[in-house]
């Protein structure tokens, strides 16, 4: 997959979550989920986490700026969606479906039978986007607990 997503002014582009502007990204998204959930039921992955071998680690970027982020964590024959975070001053300009589709198309291009993903009870802009993009209800998978702050969702490819 191309890293300009041709549906959109942003390049969708393989990053360093160490670089500056992903990490101040991913300091903010990391500081909004732990002022809402309780430290039992936050899964982010930190900083270094995201730097694995398994993780394909992407940017929205609009020139030089830094609008977002997403991960796509290689599992066993599924693909998990992580790290999805829009800068506050771009939300509702598409930056998440551009990376969501980006994802998607690596999880694609690698073989993956499905995407699956956590998220916050109360993160209601998430469920829209991943219910737009084909995503379902699902049950905890991998080493997530039923926690009542989590919401699962998945999508067959």
């Amino acid at each position: 997959m191309p890293a300009l997503d041709t549906d959109t002014p942003y390049r969708i582009i393989p990053a360093d979550p160490k670089g500056p502007d992903a990490t101040a990204l991913l300091s903010a998204s990391h500081a909004l989920m732990q002022s809402l959930f309780p430290p039992e039921d936050n899964f982010f992955l930190d900083i270094d986490a995201l730097c694995a071998p398994d993780i394909r680690f992407f940017t929205a970027m609009e020139g030089t700026t830094c609008l977002g982020t997403g991960a796509l964590a290689l599992r066993d024959g599924y693909g998990e969606v992580k790290s999805m975070f829009v800068d506050e001053a771009a939300r509702g300009r598409g930056v998440a479906d551009a990376i969501l589709r980006r994802i998607e198309g690596e999880a694609r291009n690698l073989g993956l039978a499905a995407l699956k993903l956590e998220t916050g009870n109360v993160l209601h802009a998430a469920h829209r986007l991943y219910a737009r993009h084909g995503f379902t209800p699902g049950g905890p998978f991998g080493d997530y607990p039923n926690s009542p702050s989590s919401i699962f969702m998945e999508k067959a490819l």
